[in-house]
């Protein structure tokens, strides 16, 4: 299996981070990421299609919001709390403290 990008620390760019997180689908994500250490890709608590869900996944990923670490066949993703503060303090405070849980159908 071939090895998943993620950016280094580094070359966390503030565009690519905030257009990750401007989909409200994807803000929801980091949100439920905040409250756990680790969420199986598979137990995402959001009502849209799989294939749909593994795109947001790789947006936050790629943009280095997310961590995502394979283990057998499952994906479990992480939030990149500390990067994101070193790079950019205060952001990921302000963007969770004002998103507001999508609502649920």
């Amino acid at each position: 299996m071939r090895e998943l990008y993620h950016p280094p620390r580094d070359e966390l760019d503030l565009p690519t981070v905030l257009h990750a997180l401007s989909d409200p689908t994807r803000l929801d994500i980091v949100r439920q990421l905040s409250v756990t250490s680790e969420l199986c890709m598979g137990n995402c608590d959001t009502k849209v299609a799989k294939s749909t869900m593994s795109h947001h996944f790789k947006t936050l990923r790629e943009a280095g919001v997310t961590r995502t670490r394979i283990e057998g066949v499952q994906r479990y993703v992480s939030l990149r709390r500390d990067d994101l503060d070193a790079r950019f303090p205060g952001l990921l405070d302000v963007l969770l403290r004002v998103a507001k849980p999508q609502l649920r159908q």
